[in-house]
């Protein structure tokens, strides 16, 4: 009976059959030695998508031999965390529609050399970014498919960083800007309210700055939680203050629910303000003119849930890739929000970020934070 699958055939060769195909290449001396001496990750893949040939490179990367890689595909080599949620294995699940590396190796298979990106996640949180190439190659009469793995990892945070920064930066300057050009030709309650404007979208831009900064300090392990005692109707009441007048907020309603639970718990102040406003900022963005984003809180036991719930609703390929670093729901290079909420939340605040999103529903993001208190920390003012 065949195995399921929800993307790629999910049948392998036998042991025997790779052996076989593997001395294609190993009687080859001259061949080995030169791919051996390719410096980026480079396998040769049977029509099963499993592995009949990994150069040094991937072989010292995985401290194994050869001989342990034969018959894994790509995504048992790498650690991806969806190659063992299925039966089928790597390439079977839904998640594996949206990945890079196997639709290029898919696309070898039909004979089209294919370049394609790919984020593999692994189960310690950890993640991989690879630019894949895919050629089909003929050996024998046999189909295979020759691919190289090269780790785009800092270029893609450094491209995800300039685009981000630039764009949000330059538009909350340039309303800054404008702002103050008109300063000189209003006065009275005017002159006030354009004022009150300009120191607005003055904190809006400290506040972007400041993210990418604590972004680019969480990546590289520089951050330092400073845990206080948090109220939780007032880090709600705050986050709702700064992004009821942000521009994201236009002709849009960010609104707390009325039953929000009232905690006194220790974390980081900063940082859980930081994510809160992040999931607000996104909640508005993803709504319509009009529409109504409401926020709040529950607790349970010894936990507490922050929530922030949008009425529009993510299409699945939207909520496969969510949390990624190199996906946005904006566009190409466009926003890390989702991927800065889960790393902030799951490896500074000690939470868990969650999802549901269904036409009927809408959208609600959550984040998990155990409720603890440290009575020596001391009360902010």
């Amino acid at each position: 009976m065949p195995l399921p699958t929800d993307f790629a055939p999910a049948e392998r060769a036998a042991s025997e059959q790779i052996q076989a195909q593997r001395r294609h290449f190993a009687d080859v001396p001259l061949l080995t030695e030169l791919l051996d001496a390719i410096p980026t990750f480079f396998l040769v893949l049977n029509e099963q998508r499993q592995t009949v040939f990994a150069n040094k490179a991937v072989r010292d990367v995985l401290d194994a031999p050869e001989d342990d890689l034969l018959g894994a595909r790509p995504g048992d080599l790498f650690g991806c965390t969806h190659a063992t949620t299925s039966p089928g294995g790597c390439g079977t699940t839904t998640f594996c529609r949206y990945c890079g590396a196997v639709q290029a190796i898919l696309s070898a298979l039909r004979g089209e050399e294919t370049v394609q990106e790919c984020r593999i996640r692994q189960e310690d949180d950890g993640a991989l970014d690879f630019r894949v190439w895919a050629t089909p190659i003929s050996v024998n009469d046999a189909l295979f498919t020759a691919v190289a793995f090269q780790d785009i990892s800092h270029e893609k945070r450094r491209r995800a960083l300039e685009r981000t920064f630039f764009h949000d930066v330059l538009n909350t300057a340039g309303g800054l800007r404008g702002v103050i050009d008109v300063l000189d030709e209003v006065d009275g309650p005017l002159f006030e309210e354009f004022v009150t404007m300009a120191q607005h979208s003055a904190d809006a831009l400290v506040s972007e700055i400041n993210a990418q900064r604590t972004l680019t300090a969480a990546e590289n392990g520089d951050l330092q939680a400073r845990p206080e005692v948090v109220i939780s109707t007032s880090v709600l009441r705050s986050v709702q203050e700064i992004y009821e007048r942000h521009p994201v907020a236009r002709d849009r309603t960010l609104r707390l629910a009325p039953d929000m639970a009232y905690a006194v718990f220790t974390s980081d102040p900063a940082l859980l303000r930081r994510v809160l406003g992040n999931l607000a900022k996104n909640g508005l963005e993803a709504t319509e003119a009009g529409a109504v984003v409401t926020m709040g809180c529950s607790t349970d036991d010894d936990e507490i849930t922050f929530w922030v719930h949008n009425p529009g609703h993510m299409p699945e390929k939207v909520q496969r890739q969510l949390f990624q670093r190199s996906f946005s729901t904006k566009g190409d290079g466009r926003g890390l929000g989702t991927y800065s909420i889960k790393l902030l939340t799951e490896q500074y605040l000690g939470g868990q970020v969650d999802f549901t999103s269904t036409p009927a529903d809408g959208t609600t993001f959550t984040i998990t934070l155990p409720i603890r208190f440290d009575a020596e920390q001391v009360m902010p003012g």
